[in-house]
This record gives structure tokens, C-alpha cells and sequence, in this order.
């Protein structure tokens, strides 16, 4: 496994993480200058920048096979927590098992809320980004990343309050709830966008990794795949 694939395997990880990780704690808002969040808005972003720079690199391919890990990994989780509370509970268990019902047994509708948005924005994600990378070249990265981003997390943002709020929650506090997380995902992708120009310059002048281009064949990240 050459050093491009290496560090495919690294980026998906940590895509993974991130994406588990809000899952499983995004059932919990807090309140900022009078806003209320989901705290899985804390690690979720790094989704954006990791996609963004996989489908520098890797191509629309690259983003799609991280996409489908992702999903894969977040459906095997959630098959494990199913499990996990259907086991009876010991009476030597330092956790209750209607306690632990209470905390993982809501991540069911988040899971569903999750990573139904999930699937829907990542794919319009890559889509947008590849259209605009045909459009831009090498150049604008600012625009490709802003720009898939725009769309695809307003998707993302209604399914995933509607699907996760519905019938316990209003539809004026969905709205807002959506409105807010909206805004301050397209405040994040904003803000990241140095963080996507530092890792574009990591790879490419320190580590010596190219950009891929729509045409080349064949695909690093199916190479990476078929020869592990």
C-alpha cells in the first residue's frame, strides 16, 4: 500500500469517528447565545472537511466509497446497540438496564434521523463538489467546498430535525431548530475552509500526494481496496 492509500485509510477512519460519534451523542442540545443545538453538531463538521479533501484527491469514487463505509460502520453500530439492549441486564451490572434503555434506546430515532440525512447530503455533496470541480479545474477550492456544502447540509438539516422531532417536537421549533443548525454549519464550513487549504497543502508539497482528476483511471481508492 503506497503513501496515497495510507492515507485514504487514515482519512476514513477518521471520518467514521466523527460520524459515529455524533450519532451517538447527538440526542442531547445545549443552548448557546440563545440558540439550541444538537452536540453532535461538535464533531460532525470534520464530515465536511474530510469529504471535501477526499474528493480533492481521491475523486468522486473516493467520496462515495468513504460515504458507503460510513453508513456501513453506522449500521453495524446501530445493530450492536440493538443487541446490547435487547440482553437481559445482570443484577451485578453498574448500569440499570432501563437506564441504559434511556440513553442508547433514543439513539434508534437518531440513528434513523441521522443517517437517512446523512446518505441524501453526502451524495448531493460529491455531486455538487464534482460539478463545480469540472467547472474550476484545480482552482477555487474555496468555491468547490462552500458551495456543496450550501446545498447539501440544507438537505441534511431538514431531513434530520423532521425525521428525529417529529411528533415530539412542533414543527415552528423543528423549523428553527433546523434554521439555527443551518446557520451555524454554513458559519463552520466557512471557517474550516483554511483548515481544507492547510490539509490540501500537507498532502500535496510535504507528503507528495496528487490531486486526482476526474479522468484518471484507475481509482485510488479502489486500488487501495483491491489490494489490502
Amino acid at each position: 500500500m503506497d503513501r496515497k492509500h495510507r492515507f485514504f485509510v487514515w482519512l476514513s477512519a477518521i471520518f467514521v469517528a466523527a460520524l459515529v460519534t455524533s450519532d451517538l451523542i447527538g440526542a442531547k442540545f445545549f443552548r448557546v447565545w440563545g440558540l439550541d443545538l444538537s452536540v453532535g453538531m461538535i464533531p460532525f463538521p470534520l464530515t465536511f472537511l474530510l469529504t471535501d479533501i477526499v474528493n480533492e484527491f481521491y475523486g468522486t469514487e473516493g467520496a462515495r466509497r468513504i460515504t458507503f463505509v460510513g453508513l456501513g460502520v453506522a449500521i453495524f453500530v446501530f445493530a450492536i446497540i440493538n443487541l446490547a439492549i435487547a440482553l437481559p441486564t445482570s443484577p451485578e451490572s453498574p448500569m440499570h438496564g432501563d437506564q441504559f434503555k434511556s440513553v442508547f434506546g433514543w439513539s434508534r430515532r437518531l440513528y434513523v434521523a441521522s443517517l437517512t440525512a446523512y446518505l441524501i447530503g453526502q451524495l448531493l455533496d460529491i455531486s455538487v463538489f464534482l460539478l463545480l470541480r469540472r467547472l474550476t479545474g484545480h482552482r477555487l477550492l474555496w468555491l468547490r467546498s462552500t458551495g456543496s456544502t450550501v446545498l447539501s447540509q440544507a438537505v441534511d438539516t431538514l431531513v434530520v430535525n423532521f425525521v428525529l422531532l417529529a411528533g415530539s417536537k412542533p414543527v415552528h421549533f423543528i423549523l428553527v431548530t433546523a434554521r439555527n443548525s443551518y446557520i451555524v454549519k454554513l458559519v463552520l464550513a466557512v471557517a474550516l475552509t483554511p483548515a481544507i487549504y492547510a490539509g490540501h497543502a500537507i498532502l500535496r508539497r510535504h507528503f507528495h500526494v496528487s490531486e486526482r482528476v476526474e479522468k484518471d483511471l484507475p481509482d485510488p481508492a479502489t486500488a487501495a481496496g483491491s489490494s489490502v
